[in-house]
């Protein structure tokens, strides 16, 4: 009994590591294959907030992590990295004093993995989806790397699922690989997907199923919580201000893309 018992471990150890060993491979074949599809994208933003009668007047140089949809350039990042107002209208939902917070981008530039850097520009916003669709001011010489997101696919819930990330330049840029599990599946009003909490992938990342079919790219959920949105739920993490972390599928963005492709350049 023993023995049969020592062998029925051992059979499901192997059998577990050849699990994990198998989503290690996928995992590095999908880095390998859509890593430089990830880029950084340098944004110069200036705000002005209005409190309490008082205007303070400020500019931001930031880098965020954008995904390119197409071989022409264009790419998807949060539009929370750009305009922040509605975490920012949330965090004082409920103060004495409202406020204002105007944003203007005063240059956008897309950074390539070898480092080239292209001016671009945005195209589109669409604040429901928390996207911003931005454009090279001028057409490539060569076609770059993008994410076919038309061959997508659809998750199920405790899926495991890999997640790419660029870091920053104190990393050199590295771009990041992460193995994650959908948490919920939410159809109303509108699909998306929720990943366990505590991951290591970051907003703008795109997501993959094992198979390497994309699922969507993570993004800012903001919902207005009405009364439970106060000076108490500051201190309640994202999700007592109504905000937090989805992954937004790929025909949704997809919808978009097309409308971005033929936006006029200034």
């Amino acid at each position: 009994m023993k023995t049969l018992l020592s062998i029925s471990l051992l059979a499901f150890a192997i059998t577990g590591s050849v699990i994990a060993d198998d989503s290690a491979v996928a995992g590095r074949k999908i880095l390998a294959k859509n890593q430089d599809a990830v880029v950084t994208v340098r944004l110069v933003v200036s705000y002005n907030i209005s409190f309490g009668g008082r205007d303070q007047q400020n500019e931001s140089k930031t880098d965020a992590v954008g995904t390119m949809i197409d071989p022409g350039g264009l790419t998807v990042i949060s539009l929370t990295t750009i305009d922040p107002s509605a975490i920012l209208k949330a965090r004082q939902r409920g103060a004495p004093q409202e406020f204002k917070v105007d944003t203007e981008v005063k240059d956008v530039k897309i950074i390539l993995a070898d480092d080239t850097e292209l001016p671009a520009e945005i195209v589109l916003r669409d604040k429901d989806l928390d996207l911003a669709y931005l454009r090279p001011t001028e057409k490539p010489a060569k076609p770059l790397p993008a994410l076919d997101l038309t061959k997508s696919g659809q998750p199920q819930v405790l899926d495991e699922v890999v997640c790419l990330n660029r870091l920053g330049k104190i990393a050199n840029r590295v771009v990041t690989v992460s193995l994650e599990r959908v948490d919920a599946l939410v159809t109303k009003p509108r699909p998306f997907y929720v990943l366990s909490p505590g991951g290591s992938s970051g907003i703008g990342s795109p997501v993959f199923a094992l198979t390497g079919a994309p699922l969507g790219i993570i993004l800012m959920r903001n919902a207005s919580t009405g009364s439970e949105a106060n000076a108490v739920s500051m201190f309640a993490g994202t999700g007592g201000l109504g905000v937090m972390p989805i992954i937004v599928p790929a025909a949704d963005i997809l919808d978009d893309a097309k409308q971005a492709l033929e936006a006029k350049t200034k």
